[in-house]
């Protein structure tokens, strides 16, 4: 499905939809008319799919991308207490909730930035591990300029990614930057032409779907509990004790060794 497309079933917008090519799951917001707005029941949707990637031992990568012009324009604001305040069963899963889960995702996780980045979709974006952009792209965080105090989770994020001085200017600004300054700040972890977008992401997808999944999600985790400042370092030396008699390192080895690609 490329960019100018929508559902299959037509112009009538979706919740996320999943792909699955080989070793590699894309996740895709479909809500083009409203530049990939995110909708309550779109969070559900998404917290099940991350538990379907997350369970299926032959993926190895996951993208986050959106259909049309834009990456997303963040959540619906207007859909928040839509629920009755009594009625918390019937309450979709928080936001935070979703951008923290995409963050602690076992896989490798890519964003695939096809357009604006806008709200709570910069959060979303930030929780992926590598973000490759457009040099079209644009984003901004309009908190301050809505009144809303964002929640802790995403300025955390911010703070630990972007580094203080770049979170401040973000969030209390609420200046839109470019492609170019997103890149600069670290925000992008790439740029390219519109053209050579889905050739950066497939390349990277690759180095990724190729290398050790075991000691791929231990040292993400590791890293991720680090710019937390909740390292666990006891847990991180198991595992690190546990790759030196594994199977991975053996294999890795044996490859180095033949001078071929290694099969994990």
């Amino acid at each position: 499905m490329t960019d100018g497309q929508t559902s299959p079933a037509g112009d009538t917008p979706s919740p996320p939809l999943l792909t699955i090519e080989g070793p590699r799951a894309t996740i895709r917001l479909n809500r083009p008319r409203h530049l990939n707005r995110l909708q309550p029941e779109d969070l559900g949707a998404l917290l099940a799919l991350f538990d379907r990637i997350e369970a299926d031992a032959s993926l190895r990568v996951v993208v986050l991308t959106g259909t049309g012009r834009a990456f997303s324009a963040g959540f619906d604001l207007g859909a928040i207490g839509a629920a009755p305040a009594t009625d918390t069963s019937a309450a979709p899963p928080a936001f935070e909730e979703v951008v923290d889960r995409l963050e602690d995702l076992a896989l490798p996780t890519i964003c695939r930035i096809n357009g604006g980045v806008y709200g709570g979709s910069t959060d979303l974006a930030l929780a992926c591990d590598f973000r490759v952009g457009v040099d079209t792209a644009e984003m901004f965080m309009p908190a301050a300029r809505l009144g809303l105090h964002y929640y802790p989770g995403g300025i955390k994020r911010y703070v630990s990614r972007l580094g203080i001085d770049n979170a401040k200017r973000l969030f209390l600004t609420a200046e839109r930057i470019d492609a170019r300054e997103m890149l600069r700040i670290g925000y992008l972890t790439a740029m390219v032409a519109p053209d050579a977008l889905d050739g950066e992401v497939d390349r990277l997808a690759t180095v990724l779907a190729g290398n050790a999944p075991a000691a791929m999600r231990g040292m993400k985790r590791a890293i991720n509990e680090f710019a937390r400042g909740m390292l666990d370092d006891a847990a991180a030396r198991r595992r690190h004790q546990d790759s030196m008699v594994g199977t991975e390192i053996r294999e890795g080895m044996r490859s180095f060794a033949e001078k071929r690609t290694p099969r994990f």
